[in-house]
């Protein structure tokens, strides 16, 4: 890229401005699933807003492909491209809490971790991610799944506004009173329609919790999934609650000899009165016996922290996710097939839960269309070799092969991989139309592309 045109554009920024000839590029240009490796012709670490502008118009005015990353958690790679710009809104993490009026403003940057350091202080929390480093952004513009939402709705359900900055180069605050088209479709349709630089959130009452992960041994797990399918169809909506399948890490609560040992696991967020979570989660305990468990009265943030060391960056990543409405006794037979074949401990298989308040939402009142899902299963293939890229994809491939049939057609776009582009129009079902017509209304050029796309 010309020199003369970089200039003009750190003459605009007052962030950094990084090529590939500038010291600290190569770490600039690295990414959460280091199995994306590409070289943008230009990174530009925004510091406010009009940073964020001048990114966008630069991309747009010289036809430029134009990648915006977050909280840099897209097991895609859609945060990088080749040869183009990349907005990184990494230092935009600023959160502030109004405690009276119980909503909090996160920047474009900031990840659930930083959210809820700064909510917790004040006993005060909204539906976030299941890993701490997860970006909130990016996070609630695909839906919102976490601990929380049974109770408190889905994170996109819990937006009161956001900024954003449109593909024209416009400053836009969208809510149910300005721009309301567009915070529609901001509510669980990704990144199609602009740079979101700062969301701001309702909050609910919540501030240390009872729950943690209980193992059970894999003899036990159609017993363990079955009990779940029935429980959590009326479980109190105070408990957030989903099984997985979990190597062991070797940690102290874990016997020693069973650490790297496949198992089924329950992990349990109890957010209502701490003195009733034992007692809520005494029916995990009496279904099989448990093996190991780390179960007690925590801080909430310590719940959605507690798994970051399992995924940290560097890993090789590849996903599949669809959205069940039933776990059928053939879904479940699909799951005790693939799951003990988990092959690494930083790998996963999470089936939440996305019944109670998620329900209470109609499917058209917000992007997010699965509505009447009662799960979403992601099969979450993360290992450190690349050396196994080829045997971890085909275990995930494998598994979603085996369960699809028995799941909707459509998943959770925050779980999809770069190869789901074929699956857009069914991840929304009825409201795609009216993601193209916003689309077209915001970005029909898509300059916005680099994401799960919906095509103006």
């Amino acid at each position: 890229m010309a020199k003369l045109m970089l200039d003009q554009l750190r003459e605009q920024v007052r962030g950094e401005v990084l090529a590939p000839d500038d010291e600290g590029y190569e770490q600039a240009r690295r990414v959460y699933n280091a199995m994306i490796q590409r070289r943008p012709a230009v990174v530009v670490r925004c510091a406010n807003a009009g940073d964020v502008i001048a990114a966008v118009n630069f991309a747009r005015e010289h036809q430029l492909d134009l990648a915006v990353r977050g909280g840099q958690h897209s097991v895609p790679g859609f945060g990088t491209c080749d040869g183009g710009v990349v907005i990184d809104l990494g230092r935009m993490r600023d959160v502030r809490v109004d405690p009276a009026a119980r909503t909090a403003r996160a920047e474009g940057g900031a990840t659930w971790g930083d959210f809820n350091a700064a909510t917790h202080a004040f006993g005060l929390a909204t539906t976030g991610g299941i890993i701490s480093t997860t970006g909130v952004a990016g996070l609630t513009l695909g839906g919102g799944i976490g601990y929380l939402a049974r109770g408190s709705g889905l994170s996109c359900d819990n937006l009161v506004s956001a900024d954003v900055v449109t593909a024209d180069g416009r400053f836009l605050v969208a809510s149910e009173d300005e721009h309301d088209d567009l915070f529609w479709a901001l509510r669980g349709g990704g990144g199609n329609f602009g740079v979101v630089t700062s969301l701001e959130y309702r909050l609910q009452p919540v501030k240390d919790i009872y729950g943690g992960p209980m193992f059970y041994e894999l003899s036990d797990a159609g017993a363990v999934l079955r009990f779940f399918r029935e429980f959590i169809v009326d479980a109190p909506e105070e408990l957030g609650a989903f099984p997985a399948f979990q190597i062991a890490p070797p940690l102290p609560f874990i016997p020693e000899d069973r650490h790297g040992d496949p198992f089924v696991a329950i992990v349990a967020c109890w957010a209502g009165p701490l003195d009733q979570g034992a007692r809520a989660l005494q029916p995990f305990h009496d279904l099989a016996p448990v093996v190991a468990e780390f179960v007690g009265p925590m801080p909430y943030p310590a719940l959605n922290s507690a798994f970051d060391a399992l995924v940290p960056p560097g890993l090789q990543h590849y996903w599949k996710a669809n959205f069940v409405t039933e776990l059928t006794d053939e879904a479940i037979g699909a799951h005790l097939e693939h799951g003990p074949k988990v092959p690494v401990v930083n790998s996963t298989v999470h089936i939440y839960p996305i019944n109670g308040a998620c329900h209470r939402v109609a499917p058209d009142a917000t992007a997010f269309a699965y509505r009447d899902a009662n799960f979403a299963t992601v099969i979450a293939g993360m290992w450190p070799d690349p050396a196994a890229n080829q045997a971890n994809i085909s275990w995930v491939r494998d598994y979603y092969d085996a369960t699809a049939p028995h799941s909707e057609e459509g998943g959770y776009i925050n779980f999809m991989a770069e190869d789901d582009q074929d699956r857009i129009r069914a991840n929304y079902r009825g409201n795609y139309e009216r993601l193209v017509t916003i689309k077209r209304a915001y970005d029909p050029d898509n300059l916005f592309h680099l994401n799960q796309n919906i095509r103006p």
